[in-house]
């Protein structure tokens, strides 16, 4: 039960109420609160650098303060790792075309894209926006405040105008319906589904 706990913690990286670890232990309250006393005294008394801190009837798994500045650097390191080429390419595609989806991204670029929408919305930059209503209903991706705030723009509508941009090609299936910003302003409030919009791509 211990073990669980721990994991549970560890997890979920930030606060649980000892009642939700009740739930997941199949045990009581009191039951509860006596584990998680041996596992903060625990930590307390070996030599690690974890800590469990009580925040009222919460309680969450950290990182010791005597180890402070050795974690703020490496967190430092990883939020100033610059963007890579194709992350910068798949927020372009994002940000000109939102609401947009992971497939119509990878219709675009040609190549899987997993892995750079994930970084871009650890990196806070593009969000979900919601699904697109056709089957399957695929996450829309939109850029986010912190975009803006990065490329030093206070709306969507400050983004220069790409040239030859080849309205021609036409979208899969899959992402017919979507709307993009290169489509004389109009709004993207609502996503159509019963026709399909052809594809944005700058040359």
């Amino acid at each position: 039960m211990l073990a669980i706990a721990e994991a549970v913690l560890f997890a979920a990286a930030e606060p649980i109420e000892h009642t939700r670890l009740s739930i997941v232990l199949g045990t009581d309250s009191e039951t509860t609160l006596e584990i998680l006393d041996v596992l903060k005294e625990r930590y307390e008394k070996e030599e690690s650098g974890l800590c469990l801190l009580k925040l009222g009837s919460k309680y969450q798994l950290c990182s010791k303060k005597e180890y402070i500045n050795e974690v703020r650097a490496v967190l430092d390191l990883k939020r100033n790792t610059p963007l890579s080429q194709a992350a910068f390419e798949v927020l372009a595609i994002i940000a000109y075309n939102q609401p947009i989806t992971k497939p119509y991204i990878e219709q675009i670029r040609g190549v899987d894209c997993s892995g750079v929408v994930s970084t871009l919305c650890q990196r806070g930059l593009i969000e979900e926006k919601g699904r697109l209503e056709v089957p399957g209903r695929p996450v829309l991706y939109g850029t986010t405040d912190d975009f803006l705030r990065c490329f030093s723009l206070s709306a969507l509508s400050e983004l220069e105008e790409l040239p030859n941009v080849d309205k021609q090609l036409l979208m899969s299936d899959i992402d017919s319906g979507q709307l993009s910003l290169f489509d004389d302003g109009e709004s993207n409030d609502e996503v159509k589904t019963d026709e399909k919009e052809p594809a944005k791509v700058a040359e």
